[in-house]
């Protein structure tokens, strides 16, 4: 594979992914890891699906990070004594 060839399995793959919700990013992640367990897909296209799948785990990560943050911060304004 080409240098070329790579580099577009790394920036076209991964640059929407900024832009998806949790379930749009879940969903594919779905999707990637039944590919990769099947199995059968050429070495270069099973590393461009690992390396979306780690990208699409990291976005699912951090929504799940902020809604934690806010499910918290919902929290503690609940039990602060209002003045």
């Amino acid at each position: 594979m080409s240098e070329t060839t790579e580099n577009q399995f790394s920036t076209a793959k991964l640059d929407d992914i900024e832009q998806m919700s949790y379930e749009q990013a879940r969903e594919e992640l779905i999707a990637v890891v039944t590919k990769l367990e099947t199995g059968g897909a050429p070495l270069e296209e099973s590393l461009a699906l690992w390396q979306r799948g780690e990208a699409l785990a990291d976005r699912c990560e951090r929504w799940l990070d902020g809604a934690a943050a806010r499910l918290q911060q919902v929290k503690e304004s609940l039990q602060r004594p209002e003045a």
